[in-house]
């Protein structure tokens, strides 16, 4: 048992190298940095090292690992070899932490983002590094590596100072005990590293709480960051996927689709400041709604609601998850197959936010979810785009009943109206439900009673669309909402009883209903059949709020008559284009189309198309 106290202590000996070794790197990225950090009050800056804390403990209990097997051979058989393969282990894993964090220093004044798979294209061309490095950076590169060294190598030897032999003497009677005590911590370490028993594993998010950038760049471990990023970049090299057209046919097919005139007298909302408010409503397939297609029964509701507002029909999903969602409906972001913008900050930064926008106009903003918006890192693209006040399952009161994945939608509903009735107007309040999330959770009733294929996802449809009514009944109580706009869409499709596979188009088909007293009286049950998607959502706003539409560059506005009709979605392994003649499905692995409904003659026009979009798409993605 001794051995096992051993090990145990030197485990947690390790964890405290490695979150020290991390705040002293954040002293020296503060120090080095300094003017990046004019508009971080003290506070802030205080905070990092608390807000960091899940993320070093996640990367050190990864850290630990090797170091902790090589402690462990060394109790068993101590000796100067075994002392110092250990240490060598922890001075190597030190050495590596050292230098991506002293690179990160040197590059954040240019990059103003963490170190990331950016580098990797560098090093690729090695005389190009130090080309464009100057002596200075090489001098601070080579000045940071070595302090952090020695930092490191005076942690180790306070922490981990010889000790006396173990009583019993003989290895083979304390390999067991190590054997089941590395097993037990392994085990711990994995859990470390995960950051607990959750659903969703930790991410970058974890660490956000500020709205300046900076802060939440100091906070975010850079070994970790720089890890995932390293993932991320194996797994978005999709170069020899994208499909081959000439760069200038590429960007000529592009161009005429989006020089449409612009200019139209097409005006929906009686005033110019409504007040605005989304509901991103969590896997809601437009197959499922009933105003939309031939599955009636599970929306009653929402269906009474599209008689008084204006439903887009022919609406898509850029893509099928959540994180891809968000950013196509306020950046009018498209997707690209097998990435998702919003787990790399340095690349969503660069994108426009319809928040920033209303900002500018004097509104208050915030984005509440009933569940983790580590997901897909959410919570941190939306911070990072500047809204003021964004919540999620941690901020919920204690003792609300909740589901395994999230707070059922009728909590959400009731932290969301008093939300709103505490912000300041004119305002932009979202928020995003859980329900019809899998595993399908919330309060059984008789009103879920629908039986069949995809009979859990319908009756969690019933649920919400229940759910919406009583919210929409509340909002009508409130002062506010005579001068509210409420945008009802859903963040990506779902199978549903009419559309089962998801390399079909109308399993990305989703609801979208703008609805409330500001909309105009000519337009209060009206429908647009045009073809678009979430990516055309912020076009279409900020050209009624009179807002600069430039700065969307992939988003048309479908209220304008000109605007042509098509939409761009990615499946798994691929993408799908559809138009008002048609659509389509095509595989990138096997570089053919599939699900066409297109004569054999427009499938090749329009495949031509599909691929100069996505290159295109794809070369402005790398660009960012």
């Amino acid at each position: 048992m001794q051995l096992a106290k051993r090990l145990t202590l030197h485990f947690l000996k390790l964890l405290l190298f490695w979150v020290l070794l991390f705040d002293f790197q954040r002293i020296l990225f503060s120090i080095h940095n300094w003017d990046k950090f004019q508009d971080v009050t003290w506070a802030d800056w205080f905070l990092t090292f608390i807000y960091s804390f899940r993320l070093d403990i996640a990367t050190g209990g990864f850290l630990s690992v090797l170091p902790l097997l090589f402690i462990a051979v060394y109790l068993i058989k101590p000796s100067k070899l075994t002392r110092g393969v250990f240490i060598g282990v922890i001075l190597i894993e030190t050495l590596i932490v050292s230098f991506i964090h002293a690179g990160e220093i040197n590059a954040y004044p240019e990059w103003n983002h963490k170190l990331t798979s950016r580098v990797f294209t560098h090093l690729s061309n090695p005389d190009e590094v130090f080309r464009t490095a100057d002596y200075s950076m090489t001098f601070w590169f080579t000045v940071y590596s070595i302090l952090e060294l020695v930092f490191a190598w005076r942690l180790i030897t306070i922490l981990f100072k010889k000790q006396s032999d173990l009583e019993i003497q003989k290895w083979f009677f304390k390999l067991p005990i190590a054997l089941v005590s590395f097993l037990v911590l392994g085990v711990l370490s994995f859990l470390l590293a995960r950051g607990g028993w959750q659903q969703i594993p930790i991410n970058i998010d974890s660490a956000y709480f500020s709205n300046r950038h900076v802060a939440n760049d100091l906070a975010v471990n850079s070994t970790y960051y720089f890890a995932n990023s390293y993932l991320l970049y194996n797994r978005s090299e999709i170069d020899e996927s994208i499909p081959k057209i000439e760069p200038s046919k590429a960007k000529s097919i592009v161009d005429e689709y989006y020089s449409y005139p612009r200019e139209h007298n097409v005006e929906i909302f009686s005033n110019k400041r409504p007040n605005i408010v989304f509901v991103i409503l969590e896997s809601w397939a437009g197959e499922a709604v009933g105003c939309m297609s031939e599955t009636k029964g599970a929306t009653p509701n929402f269906d009474a609601l599209s008689k008084e507002g204006l439903l887009f029909t022919n609406m898509y999903s850029t893509s099928s998850t959540s994180e891809i969602g968000n950013s196509s409906i306020f950046s009018g972001n498209p997707a690209i197959p097998e990435i998702s913008v919003s787990l790399q900050p340095e690349k969503h930064r660069k994108l426009r936010s319809i928040n920033q926008d209303l900002q500018d106009w004097g509104y208050s903003s915030g984005y509440i979810f009933s569940g983790d918006l580590k997901y897909g890192n959410i919570g941190g693209y939306f911070m990072d785009h500047g809204f003021e006040d964004v919540k999620d399952e941690n901020d919920f009161p204690t003792g609300l009943e909740r589901g395994k994945l999230n707070y059922y939608d009728e909590a959400l509903f009731e932290l969301f109206i008093d939300r709103l009735n505490k912000a300041k107007e004119p305002f932009l309040q979202c928020a995003f439900t859980g329900s019809t999330h899998s595993p399908y959770d919330h309060p059984k009733s008789n009103r879920q009673n629908w039986e069949g294929v995809e009979a859990a996802f319908m009756n969690s449809v019933i649920y919400a669309d229940h759910c919406l009514n009583d919210f929409i009944e509340n909002c009508k109580k409130e002062k506010w909402f005579n001068n509210t706009i409420f945008v009802f869409v859903a963040d990506h499709g779902h199978a549903s009883p009419a559309a089962q596979s998801p390399h079909d188009n109308a399993f990305y088909r989703i609801p979208m209903l703008i609805w409330g007293n500001p909309l105009k009286d000519e337009f209060r049950g009206a429908r647009i059949e045009k073809v678009g998607s979430q990516a055309d959502i912020a076009t279409t706003l900020m050209n009624q709020l009179g807002g600069d539409v430039t700065l969307y560059k992939w988003s048309k506005d479908l209220l304008n008559p000109n605007v042509p009709e098509f939409a761009l979605h990615t499946v798994i392994g691929g993408y799908g284009w559809v138009t008002n003649k048609g659509s389509m499905v095509y595989s990138m692995r096997t570089q053919n189309v599939v699900n066409s409904s297109f004569t054999p003659e427009e499938e090749s026009i329009e495949t031509e198309k599909g691929n100069a979009f996505l290159y295109q798409i794809y070369q402005d993605y790398k660009n960012l």
